[in-house]
């Protein structure tokens, strides 16, 4: 009996490691092409905390041997932000993208795509990221489906700002109102929580020139958990940290680190399984822990 999409990637996912792996679906009206890709979020890199986390250097090496042993390549590989650890030192900041850069490129696959977080480029503009990996925010299009990276984090007022919302308006000009679109992001583009930074402060205007697409979906990091939100038509998934996880929104005075529990190890932070359903439109996703 043949194994399906789904079974293959519960049966990957049993390793371990902190991936994110999707299936999507071609245009609207192209063949259902389906593919996979893995998204890894907040690794930050640098952090020093052993109350947080005491393997903060070898979390992301296990997730990286996860996703290398992965039965079948996925098409490829997007670190959605926070790749570093913030540090005001220019040359410490580089140091560990250098280390950063060197550590991922063990991942065996085509291409591994990059997103800065506002820990990697908010306190120069994004000047040290662009030299490691590239421009902070890009579109590619990937078996009938568009994706969109924005960089709501260079700014360290949390913009996306008008230059680059005239690049998305322009960008969406070209695509027809049936288009796949997968935006994907650091920071929510809503207003999950503006008290603990967990907002863009122009979000709703990168949301309103995607409403018109009936199928958005936006996946992003920097909340260091799972959520779930739906602004209209359009689905919001965050991803888990691979380095500590983050309380509730507002469910404590101050947004702090969970500390680490020795009982039981990599508590809240994890990976998920994320199967398209009806042609691209519904996605069926299914959270995993990391293990040691």
């Amino acid at each position: 009996m043949p194994i399906d999409r789904r079974n293959f990637l519960k049966l990957a996912a049993l390793g371990g490691g902190a991936v994110f792996a999707s299936r999507l679906a071609g245009a609207a009206n192209a063949p259902y092409d389906d593919f996979y890709f893995v998204q890894l979020s907040d690794t930050h890199w640098g952090f020093n905390g052993p109350k947080v986390n005491p393997d903060a250097q070898g979390t992301l090496p296990k997730a990286i041997a996860a996703v290398n042993a992965l039965p079948e390549k996925p098409d490829f590989i997007v670190f959605t932000g926070d790749l570093t650890h913030t540090t005001d030192n220019p040359l410490e900041r580089r140091k560990r993208m250098g280390e950063f850069r060197d550590i991922v490129s063990k991942l065996d696959v085509k291409e591994v795509r990059f997103m800065p977080g506002e820990h990697d480029a908010s306190l120069d503009n994004g000047k040290a990221f662009t030299e490691f990996f590239g421009p902070t925010h890009y579109t590619f299009d990937h078996k009938g489906v568009h994706f969109i990276a924005l960089d709501n984090v260079s700014d360290p007022a949390a913009r996306i700002g008008e230059e680059q919302l005239a690049w998305l308006k322009s960008d969406l000009d070209s695509q027809p109102k049936d288009a796949r679109i997968v935006v994907l992001t650091h920071r929510p583009l809503f207003d999950l929580a503006p008290q603990w930074d967990w907002a863009t402060r122009d979000g709703q205007a990168a949301v309103d020139l995607l409403m018109p697409f009936r199928n958005v979906t936006v996946f992003y990091g920097h909340i260091h958990q799972e959520h779930h939100k739906t602004t209209g038509h359009i689905a919001h998934h965050s991803a888990k940290s691979l380095i500590f996880p983050l309380p509730a929104p507002m469910s404590q005075p101050k947004r702090e680190p969970v500390l680490w529990d020795a009982e039981h190890p990599y508590r809240g932070l994890g990976f998920r399984e994320v199967e398209a359903e009806d042609a691209g439109t519904k996605y069926s996703i299914n959270e995993l822990p990391v293990r040691g």
